[in-house]
Order: C-alpha cells, then sequence, then structure tokens
C-alpha cells in the first residue's frame, strides 16, 4: 500500500480527514445526539399542529392543552439548537488545537531537518517552503477545517438519521407519504454530487493561491526597506493584486458551488411537498407539516457541503507534513549536570558539487572549558554548531557528550542539554521579565531577576519607565543591539544548561558594547561547557581555547593540504 507521503493528494487529504474524524468521534456525538433530540421535538410538534390545524378545518378535537405543549415544543428546540451549537463550536475548537498543536510539532521537526547550502535553505520533504506558507498551514489551513468537525460531521450523521426518524414517523400515519420523502432524501446525494463535480478540486486551488498570496504578502513586508530601496513598490503592488485576484476568482467558484448545492435541495424539497399534497389532498396533515423536518437535516448537510469540500482541499495540503516521521532517539532520564564534548573527523556535505562544509574536524572540551571557533564566513563554524544543536546529522565521525554518541539522542533531548544564543536576539513583544523568562517559563521572578543582573540587563533596565516589566515592541523595537543581545544572554543565565552554543555572539557591535557583552559571556562560561563560533579577534583573545577553521578544516590541516 502507498504510503501517505506517495499517495495522491486526494488520497492524502482523504486518510488524513478520516483518521481525524476517528479521533473526534466523541466529540461529534454529542450535537449528534442533540440534533436526534431536536428533530424528535419537531415530529411531535409537527403532531400536535396537525390536530390543531385539523379543529380549525372540523376534522380533529384539540385544545389549549395541545397548544401550550406545542409552544413548550419550541422552546425546547431552541434551547437544543442552541446546546447543539455549543457541542459543535466545542468540537470545531479541540479538533482545531489538536491539529494546530500536531502541525507546531511538525513544523518544528520539519525546521530541525533543514539545512543551510551557501546561505540557501533546503526544507525537508513535505515542508512548507516559506515562513508566510508555514503561516498559512498553522493558521489558515487548520482554521478551514474547523468547519468539517464541528458542521460537516454531525450535518453528515443527522443527514442519514434524521430523515429515516421522520420518514418513518410519517410512514406510521401514511405509508405513501413515508415512500415518497425516502425518494426525496435518495435525491439528495444526487443533487449533491451532481453540484459538486470538481469542488474539491476548486477548494484545493483556493486554498493553494491563498498559501500564496500569504507566502508572498509576508515575505515583502520582511523586506518591505529593499523594495522602497530598489523602487520596486509598484511592481511588488501589482504582483500582490494579481495573485488577490487569482484568489477573488478561484473564492467566487467555491461560493458559486455552494449556491448551486442549495438550490438543487429547495427544488427537491418543493417537489416533494407538492406531490404529498397532489397524492392525498384530504389526507392527515401530519405527513405535510414533516417535510419542513425531513428536509431539515438535509438543509443543514447542504450548508456545510461546502465545509467538507474546503477541509478536503485544506487536508490536501496538510497531510504532506503530518505525514512527516517523527524524529527518533533515545530520551534522557535527567540532564547532566556537567557535559564533556568530544569530536572525532566529522564530515559533513551539503552539495558534492560546493565540496564539504565539514572535513576531519576534531576537538575535545572538558566541562567548564570554552573553545573557541574562529575563522571566516563560510568557514564551517555555523555547520558545526548546527551539528551540536542535533539540527542534521554528520556524513561520516563522531560527536559524544560525555562518551555517548549524540546521534543516538532525539534531537530534541539534545537541546534539553543545551542554551543557544545567535548573531541577533529575538525579542517579542512583551516585557523584558517575559523576553527572558522564555527561556525558562517556570522561573521565579527572584531567578529572572538573578539572570538579568549576570548578563547587566538591570544596567539599562533601570532608566526604561517600567525596569523589567517594561513593555518592548515587536522585534526588540526600543532597544540597541547590544542590549538586545545582553537579554539573549540573560536568557542562557536563566536556562542554566550545561552546555552553551554561541553563534557570532559580538557581531554588529561597537567594540564598547562588545567588550562589555564578552565579559559577561566569561561569566557565562565558569563552570559550562562553553563553544563559540566568531571571527571577532577581542573574542578570541577573551578565551584561551581557540579551533581555527578554513573552509571546513582545521587551519593546520587545512595550510598543510594548501602546502
Amino acid at each position: 500500500m502507498d504510503s501517505p507521503s506517495a499517495a495522491s493528494p486526494e488520497a492524502s487529504a482523504a486518510q488524513l480527514l478520516k483518521r481525524e474524524a476517528r479521533a473526534m468521534r466523541g466529540r461529534v456525538a454529542a450535537p449528534v445526539l442533540l440534533g436526534l433530540a431536536g428533530i424528535g421535538c419537531g415530529i411531535a410538534q409537527a403532531w400536535l399542529l396537525a390536530r390543531l390545524l385539523g379543529t380549525l378545518l372540523g376534522r380533529d378535537a384539540a385544545g389549549w392543552q395541545e397548544l401550550a405543549a406545542a409552544a413548550g415544543l419550541a422552546v425546547a428546540m431552541a434551547a437544543l439548537s442552541l446546546a447543539q451549537e455549543r457541542a459543535q463550536l466545542a468540537a470545531g475548537a479541540a479538533a482545531r488545537a489538536s491539529l494546530r498543536r500536531r502541525v507546531f510539532a511538525r513544523l518544528l521537526d520539519a525546521g530541525d531537518q533543514r539545512v543551510a547550502a551557501g546561505g540557501v535553505d533546503k526544507p525537508a520533504a513535505g515542508a512548507a517552503t516559506s515562513v508566510g506558507q508555514r503561516t498559512a498551514l498553522a493558521v489558515d489551513q487548520v482554521e478551514a477545517l474547523d468547519g468539517y468537525f464541528a458542521r460537516w460531521l454531525p450535518a453528515a450523521a443527522l443527514a442519514i438519521l434524521g430523515p429515516l426518524t421522520v420518514a418513518a414517523a410519517a410512514a406510521a400515519v401514511d405509508w405513501h407519504a413515508g415512500l415518497l420523502l425516502l425518494g426525496a432524501g435518495l435525491l439528495v446525494p444526487v443533487a449533491q454530487a451532481i453540484t459538486g463535480i470538481g469542488a474539491a478540486q476548486a477548494s484545493r486551488r483556493q486554498f493553494d493561491a491563498l498559501s500564496r498570496l500569504s507566502g508572498r504578502f509576508l515575505d515583502r513586508m520582511r523586506g518591505l526597506p529593499v523594495i522602497v530601496l530598489f523602487n520596486r513598490q509598484d511592481d511588488e503592488a501589482e504582483a500582490l493584486r494579481v495573485a488577490a485576484d487569482d484568489l477573488r476568482r478561484r473564492t467566487m467558484k467555491v461560493l458559486r458551488v455552494a449556491f448551486l448545492s442549495s438550490v438543487a435541495l429547495e427544488l427537491l424539497s418543493a417537489a416533494a411537498l407538492g406531490l404529498m399534497a397532489w397524492q392525498r389532498p384530504g389526507g392527515s396533515l401530519f405527513p405535510l407539516l414533516l417535510v419542513p423536518a425531513f428536509f431539515a437535516p438535509l438543509r443543514a448537510f447542504s450548508a456545510a457541503y461546502h465545509e467538507a469540500m474546503s477541509a478536503r482541499g485544506a487536508a490536501a495540503a496538510l497531510a504532506p507534513l503530518l505525514a512527516l516521521p517523527e524524529p527518533q532517539g533515545l530520551l534522557l532520564q535527567e540532564v547532566p549536570l556537567k557535559v564533556v564534548l568530544t569530536a572525532q573527523d566529522l564530515r559533513l556535505t551539503y552539495d558534492p558539487l560546493r565540496g564539504p562544509a565539514l572535513d576531519g574536524v576534531s576537538f575535545h572540551v572538558n566541562a567548564g572549558e570554552a573553545l573557541v571557533l574562529w575563522g571566516p564566513s563560510g568557514s564551517g563554524k555555523t555547520s558545526l554548531l548546527r551539528l551540536l544543536m542535533g539540527f542534521l546529522p554528520a556524513d561520516s565521525g563522531r560527536l559524544a557528550i560525555n562518551g555517548r554518541d549524540i546521534l543516538a539522542l532525539k534531537p530534541a533531548e539534545l537541546r534539553r542539554l543545551s542554551a543557544y544564543v545567535g548573531q541577533r536576539a529575538h525579542l517579542f513583544r512583551a516585557t523584558l521579565r517575559e523576553n527572558i523568562r522564555f527561556a525558562r517559563p517556570d522561573a521565579t521572578d527572584a531567578q529572572v531577576e538573578a539572570a538579568a543582573k549576570a548578563a547587566r540587563v538591570t544596567d539599562f533596565a533601570a532608566e526604561l519607565p517600567d525596569g523589567l516589566d517594561t513593555l518592548m515592541g515587536e522585534a526588540g523595537w526600543g532597544l540597541s543591539g547590544g542590549q538586545a543581545q545582553r537579554v539573549a544572554l540573560a536568557r542562557a543565565f536563566l536556562r542554566n544548561s550545561p552546555l552553551v552554543l554561541l553563534d557570532e555572539p559580538t557581531a554588529h557591535l561597537d567594540p564598547a558594547t562588545e567588550a562589555e557583552v564578552i565579559e559577561s559571556l566569561q561569566r557565562l562560561a565558569i563552570g559550562r561547557t562553553v563553544v563559540i563560533a566568531s571571527h571577532s579577534p577581542l573574542l578570541r583573545a577573551a578565551f584561551p581555547r581557540v579551533l581555527e577553521l578554513d573552509a571546513g578544516r582545521p587551519a593546520a590541516l587545512a595550510r598543510a593540504a594548501g602546502d
């Protein structure tokens, strides 16, 4: 049998929706049962109304008791409808939360498999190719599945159980009316199939267009200064207009399908009512009053039909990502207090045509020592850090922590051992305190303040309006590069991991600020195993152990090979 990743988009989407529907059966059962209770009340109300109308026509004898009971049933039906709607919303919310959690996990796992080759990221198979598209997967595509679980699945069940119940009630009085209703009900799937031909493909194309528009818009917003500086704003605006117009046309096509399916159902309902009235003009009014109750679940089914088509389109986009295998490896029972890092003859090649990124790199770092990986850009420093963070495996060689091969560990477990500080600290729109606590959410205020003091964040926080509780703007707006870097160091202090990895932590800083950051780095290195990638002469001079890299090889070996 084909794997999900090898199957067609339609088959992969169907498998995903079927699997999720099984998992959500308990949640979907509640709105179905409430819907059946409402249908039962509708049948009873139709019986009472038929008696009241029969009394007006002189065929029956009914009074105020029947009228009061019919009014009470109307109130009960309204209450059941409200409860059903809430149960549907709860089912949709639960499905979205479960799917979004898994999508985020797979996006992070796929991110682990991304490798940098000459500055160009290569996504793993099934991963989205841009930030905008990954955002659309986690937000828009998951949101599009809400209607499938909240409305379509309950409506599909009630479209079978409800009409059968109503037809049985009609047949108990007039079996001809029961058969007529069943015949009309059997024509509904035919009408839905005729009007819905190509609806799934149209919906999938709509979501593809939405993903492309989202990706392009987000990417261009991030590069807005470059667009303006090169005077390309008019061209990009036109390209966005074309993409938006393509999305509009595809959306209108999906809406046309939904409108046609509703029209077909209304025609069937009117035909059934007319035939029933024509067949037995003097018969009981009860079967006639059951026609709206019979078609009510089918109307809900028709209204939710486009939800199923949209869900198939969204599921086709999500299925390749969710089919990615979960990273394998061992789990740590506990994080060791000290780590010894050993590398032996590490080799890594992204592209054979461009040569190795790492070629025979070996080193040994004891607990409490710091090693500076020194060299120009492209010398292999960042690639070595990616190996240490578990983002990709080496082609050959051995990388061990405390004598154990790190490839045997699950990548997420490897990152539990380490704290990371990159070239540019990413700060969220939150307070300084919350940005520092991001490294360890369970930390107390005292621990956060101690980390801020160790990284000298308190030096500049004291001058801010609310100190550590001052709200930062997007991407740390309001802080200088050196101040943002100190916040990143405070995160590393708070995390208190035995292994600290730093990638150009003093890049883009002026000499005075760089000296302050280096002083904080020296405090951070006390008692920890530290690996620092840098090409800064000041940072190299601050630590005694240096491994100089040149074109992916230790400098001495590279020079010998050049000789």
